[in-house]
C-alpha cells in the first residue's frame, strides 16, 4: 500500500496491518479491501445525511453476519476508529492521505486509483437520499440559481472520480463525443489523481454545511435502507426491493 505521509492520524501502522489481515480472513470473504473501505467511507460520511454506522459496517465487511464473528467484531472496532479519524480530517478541511495499492501487484508500480474511486461512487449510490435529487427537493429552491450552482459544484468535484473509473469516457462516447487519448488523456488522469483527495474533502464540507438547515418536501415518507420492505416480504428494504 502506498501513501504520501504518516497515517498515524487515522490508525497506527500496526493497526492498519492488523485490519488488512482481518479483511483477508476467510470468515469475511465479501469484505472490501482497505483502499475500497476508505473510498466508500469518504462518501458514506458525506451526503445529505451520513450513512448510519450499522449500514457502512455491514457494507464494508460484506454483510451483517460478519459482525457475529470474533474476526468481524475486531475489524469493526478498528473501522470505527478509522472512520472517526477520517471524518475529523474531512471536517477540518484536511485532504486525507489516500490508501492505495499498486497496479498489477507491482510494489514499485503506479498506484491504482480505480478501486478507491469505484468504492466512493458505490457509497454515493448507497446513500438514502440521492445527492442530486435531494438538492431539487429543498422546498422553494428547486429552480433557483443557487441550486444550479450547487449541482455544478458537485459535478465538478465528482469529475476526477468519473474520469479515473472510466465513467466520464463511457458517457462521452455514449453521446457521440470523442475522449482524449495519448498524452492528453494521461495528463487529464494525472491531474484527477492529484485533485482527488481535495475533491472528496470539498464534497464532505459542502454537505456538512448543508445539513440541518433544509426543509424537505416529500409526498410520502422516505423508506430507510434498514426499514422493513413495504412489499411485505419481511426483509429489510435494502435486501429486497431496495437492492440496486
Amino acid at each position: 500500500m502506498t501513501s504520501e505521509k504518516s497515517l498515524q492520524a487515522q490508525l497506527a501502522d500496526h493497526q492498519l496491518d492488523r485490519l488488512e489481515t482481518l479483511l483477508d480472513d476467510p470468515e469475511m470473504p465479501d469484505a472490501m479491501r482497505l483502499d475500497e473501505i476508505q473510498g466508500y467511507l469518504c462518501a458514506a460520511l458525506s451526503g445529505p445525511q451520513p450513512m448510519p454506522e450499522e449500514d457502512w459496517l455491514a457494507d464494508t465487511l460484506g454483510n451483517e453476519e460478519a459482525l457475529a464473528s470474533e474476526t468481524g467484531r475486531e475489524a469493526a472496532g478498528l473501522l470505527r476508529t478509522f472512520a472517526s479519524a477520517l471524518e475529523a480530517e474531512l471536517a477540518a478541511g484536511e485532504p486525507p492521505v489516500l490508501l492505495l495499492y499498486p497496479r498489477d501487484d507491482d510494489e514499485n508500480g503506479p498506484s491504482d486509483y480505480v478501486p478507491w474511486c469505484q468504492a466512493y461512487l458505490a457509497g454515493v449510490d448507497a446513500a438514502e437520499d440521492d445527492w442530486f435529487e435531494f438538492l431539487g427537493e429543498v422546498e422553494g429552491e428547486a429552480e433557483s440559481e443557487e441550486i444550479h450552482e450547487e449541482i455544478g459544484f458537485l459535478d465538478e468535484r465528482l469529475f476526477p472520480l468519473m474520469v479515473l473509473t472510466g465513467e466520464a469516457e463511457a458517457a462521452a462516447l455514449e453521446h457521440g463525443e470523442e475522449w482524449p487519448q495519448g498524452e492528453e488523456r494521461a495528463q487529464i488522469e494525472n491531474e484527477c489523481e492529484e485533485e482527488l483527495a481535495q475533491a472528496v474533502t470539498d464534497i464532505y464540507r459542502f454537505w456538512l454545511a448543508r445539513r440541518g438547515i433544509q426543509t424537505i418536501h416529500r409526498e410520502q415518507p422516505k423508506i430507510g435502507r434498514n426499514d422493513p420492505c413495504p412489499c411485505g416480504s419481511g426483509k429489510k428494504f435494502k435486501q429486497c426491493c431496495g437492492v440496486d
